[in-house]
């Protein structure tokens, strides 16, 4: 009887650490921000940035970056790519 007590109380344990787990994550990744004009960028330190492709057309790009406060966010812009020619 002691022993189905414990299977029972083991499995209960593991199943509300498992539902911990998800969120854990979902609070390290940033939410995506999408710019506007009238964003108001608070940049201290670029993380990284999407490749511009070698394209002739405004394509989606995305920035990771800490503010002043070291925070960490994810800004989705749009970019001409570079494949555009003069001439």
């Amino acid at each position: 009887m002691k022993a189905l007590l414990v299977l029972a109380l083991g499995s209960l344990c593991l199943n509300a650490m498992a539902d911990e787990a998800p969120t854990d994550v979902a609070q390290q990744q940033p939410v995506i921000e999408e710019y506007t004009y009238s964003t108001n960028l608070d940049i201290a330190k670029v993380i990284s940035m999407s490749e511009t492709p070698n394209v002739c057309e405004v394509v989606p790009m995305k920035m990771e970056y800490e503010d002043s406060k070291g925070q960490r966010h994810i800004l989705r812009y749009s970019m001409m790519g570079n494949g555009c020619s003069n001439g």
